[in-house]
């Protein structure tokens, strides 16, 4: 059942950056743009985000569940040594669901609708920032223990590992890439003058996925980062991640004729690829110490405990699944596809 339990654990990841880093990058985007398009992307954010945003988050819940009950020394030192970068993020995620439904549900239209709409645009900002900068604390290699830094300081256990310019720009770097995911699905959605506006957008957050990347991958190298260095001589990754570039010209083909499902499916195999780039390179060592890595095997639950979780992942998503299917194409967002494509 282990490997029932780690297929879960990849889709529930993968799902969330998917849907979840859309979301953010919804929010991203009308932070980003002119009071025109604000109007514009706020409606039709609302059109899309409206029915099904609360959903995307049974992902990470799933993810982080599942890390708890089935690998907790893994899960224990994330949550404890990363626990300030996740405080912010629950807090801009709750944050962003007040903003989402006050600013549409208010009972009165008054200047605290701007208020409201900074909100939803800024915490949707910084939370795939603070992401991305957990995700880039843990294969840094500043992260310490306390049983392998007894006399280590507060900052220097929970503050030094994330707040340094890797993972500074790793989360950088994520929230570029919930933008061009938000504006490659968003043109699907949009009416025909709104389409060239979306493009542009999406054209700018490519070339801020390329930069960022870059600069990320640049910026490991120079401090001499044991995950950098493994992923720019792993022949997987630089093929996944040369894959990912080429798709971008498919990718500009299909979004200028209107094919929206090959729009979609070749932006979430891109980033399926930079995950697969980003993990892969390191796999299952996905926590990096200044003592060595920490595996995700290291210490999982025992055996019976993984046969229920795997038996409980499969029932579970049976019936999810389906329902979550129900809810797209009860709200239109699964026919829309299929009537536009």
């Amino acid at each position: 059942m282990l490997y029932v339990v780690l297929l879960f654990v990849v889709l529930s990841f993968f799902l969330y950056v998917l849907l979840g880093g859309a979301d953010f990058g919804a929010g991203t985007l009308e932070l980003f743009s002119g009071p025109d398009h604000k109007k514009s992307i706020k409606k039709t954010v609302y059109s899309v985000m409206g029915p099904v945003w609360e959903a995307n988050h049974i992902w990470i819940i799933i993810l982080i569940v599942v890390l708890w009950i089935g690998f907790p020394e893994f899960y224990n030192v994330v949550i404890i040594y990363m626990h300030i970068p996740l405080t912010l993020i629950l807090l801009g995620i709750t944050l962003r669901g007040v903003a989402f439904v006050f600013r549409h549900y208010d009972a009165i239209k008054d200047h605290t609708q701007n208020l409201y709409d900074r909100m939803f645009e800024f915490s949707c900002l910084v939370t795939p920032i603070f992401l991305g900068m957990t995700f880039g604390a843990l294969l840094n290699g500043d992260v310490q223990t306390l049983e392998q830094a007894p006399n280590a300081s507060f900052v220097e256990l929970y503050i030094h590992p994330w707040l340094q310019p890797f993972p500074l720009f790793t989360g950088f770097f994520f929230s570029a890439l919930c933008v061009f995911l938000a504006a490659t699905f968003l043109i699907g959605e949009a009416k025909d003058y709104e389409k060239r506006m979306y493009m542009r957008k999406a054209a700018v957050a490519i070339i801020a996925v390329v930069v960022i990347g870059f600069a990320t991958i640049l910026i490991g190298y120079v401090q001499g980062n044991e995950f950098t260095n493994e992923f720019i001589t792993n022949p997987l990754a630089i093929g996944a991640v040369a894959l990912s570039g080429i798709l971008l010209y498919p990718l500009w083909k299909v979004i200028r004729i209107g094919r929206v499902i090959w729009s979609r499916f070749l932006a979430g195999l891109q980033v399926l690829l930079i995950l697969f780039a980003a993990i892969g390179t390191h796999f299952p060592n996905l926590i990096i110490t200044k003592q060595g890595p920490i595996s995700l095997l290291n210490h999982t639950a025992p055996e019976r405990v993984m046969d229920v979780l795997g038996g409980s992942l499969i029932i579970g998503g049976a019936l999810i699944i389906p329902g979550l299917i129900h809810l797209l194409k009860s709200f239109r967002m699964i026919k829309v596809l299929e009537e536009r494509d």
